[in-house]
């Protein structure tokens, strides 16, 4: 069977903005009420309290309109896109990243496989501890020159960085923006069933890093010199490079510690990379001006990229102006009430596999549906954690392919790859995945975690 072929990445985020559009204009307005939570600090929603509003359909005019307001909601994430990336594209045109490929190359000479796995559980940790995925995009060309040096596809670099982060953040025991929110939610001991959690996010990772090396293996092609990888750096020789990758692990290591114990916002690690670039090119020998122009031909190659972000973003803004999200999810959770409770956790499974394409935050949809399904989960007799674990696989795992996903979009135009390949590759190992994630649902009702 011939694959489906999808439009240019744009296109087809325009025609989810049209979509919704319509679709303010065929499904009833309804809200459902809210109060803040004391535990989580966020609005939840009011099982129960779901009623109709007055119908608000989002205009044709107001639908574009609403395309610069997802840009507008995005903006933190799409300057952190520019900055991060403008100062990878300094650090890559001192040479230091040549060097530092060059130097991991002689590493693995004979074993370039290796690297895969080694980058992938990186990746994953990073998914599995903060729910990486934006801060991926800036550090796709990296991981192309690498890529491109093994003789490996450009489809790697996505599938070790953005797909690996988002298989280890829907199996963590720890994710605050998926799992830890969620617990919250459901009145459970951050970190319970745990052990539980890791012994499949073991195998999840098993089954992704499989597929990622078959797939590299299978379509690997003659490796490009130093200088076709990178000829960004072949044109700027620079000096220090062992200073300057250095100051790059440093740098990581102060934006892991941010993250994870200062909480930082986009805003912070827009700033820390902004200031790596700008020392990384005068320690590297550019100068002011060479710095500048780097950041410059950055933005240039990162511009499209980081817009996908905010085009995705506009659907939900679409949706939410028409007050058709609140619809959708109490149409698809009120059925689960009349099934077993097996069935209704897999049925749990699949409605936030559902939802995920209209609200594409992991976060947003712990916060909107959580508050529904453990009322539900009590009153057919189905563990609150076995609630957290439907929602954590069904929604988690869509990272890796719900075109509303802005990060998934960007990496992959970033790579130079069609959405349409991307499926081909990542959709086999998505279902074994769910699969996967099925079986850990109903082992989970078994052996009453």
């Amino acid at each position: 069977m011939k694959m489906i072929r999808f439009p240019h990445p744009l296109v087809l985020l325009v025609g989810f903005i049209v979509l919704a559009c319509l679709l303010s204009y065929v499904l009833p307005a309804g809200v459902f009420e809210r109060h803040t939570d004391a535990a989580t600090g966020r609005d939840i929603v009011v099982a129960g309290s779901y009623h109709r509003v007055p119908a608000s359909p989002v205009s044709p005019l107001q639908a574009i309109v609403d395309i610069p307001k997802g840009l507008q909601d995005a903006a933190s994430v799409i300057f952190l896109v520019f900055l991060a990336g403008g100062a990878f594209t300094v650090v890559d045109q001192t040479g230091a990243l040549r060097r530092g490929v060059d130097w991991l190359l002689t590493r693995f000479r004979g074993r370039e496989a290796i690297v895969i796995p080694i980058i992938s559980v990186l990746f994953a940790t990073m998914g599995a501890l903060e729910n990486m995925q934006e801060e991926i995009v800036p550090l796709v060309p990296v991981l192309l020159i690498l890529m491109r040096r093994i003789g490996y596809p450009t489809l790697t670099a996505a599938a070790v960085s953005l797909g690996s982060a988002a298989v280890g953040a829907a199996f963590s025991p720890l994710n605050p923006f998926q799992v830890g929110i969620a617990q919250k939610l459901a009145q459970l001991p951050l970190l319970s069933g745990g052990g539980f959690r890791l012994v499949f996010l073991a195998l999840a990772l098993l089954i992704w890093i499989g597929g990622t090396m078959r797939y590299a293996i299978r379509h690997r092609v003659q490796p490009d010199t130093a200088d076709e990888a990178d000829p960004a750096a072949a044109g700027h020789p620079g000096r220090n490079h062992g200073l300057v990758l250095l100051l790059l692990f440093i740098t990581f290591a102060f934006f892991a510690y941010g993250v994870l114990q200062l909480g930082w916002e986009f805003e912070q690690m827009a700033a820390l990379f902004f200031g790596l670039g700008i020392v990384a090119g005068l320690l590297g020998g550019l100068g002011f001006t060479g710095t500048a122009e780097g950041f410059i031909d950055g933005f240039r190659d990162i511009a499209f990229s980081a817009l996908l972000i905010g085009f995705a973003r506009a659907i939900f803004v679409v949706l939410e102006q028409g007050q058709i999200v609140d619809t959708i999810v109490n149409g698809l959770s009120a059925p689960l009430a009349g099934l077993p409770a097996w069935l209704s956790a897999l049925g749990m499974m699949g409605v936030h596999t559902a939802l995920h394409l209209p609200v594409p935050s992991v976060s947003g949809q712990a916060v909107l549906t959580m508050p529904l399904l453990v009322p539900l989960s009590d009153l057919i007799g189905l563990s609150r954690q076995v609630t957290v674990l439907a929602y954590q696989y069904g929604a988690g795992l869509c990272e890796l392919l719900t075109p509303t996903n802005g990060a998934l979009m960007a990496i992959v135009a970033a790579c130079g790859v069609r959405f349409d390949a991307w499926w081909k590759f990542a959709l086999p190992l998505y279902l074994l995945l769910l699969a996967l994630g099925a079986l850990a649902v109903v082992l989970g009702i078994a052996l009453g975690i």
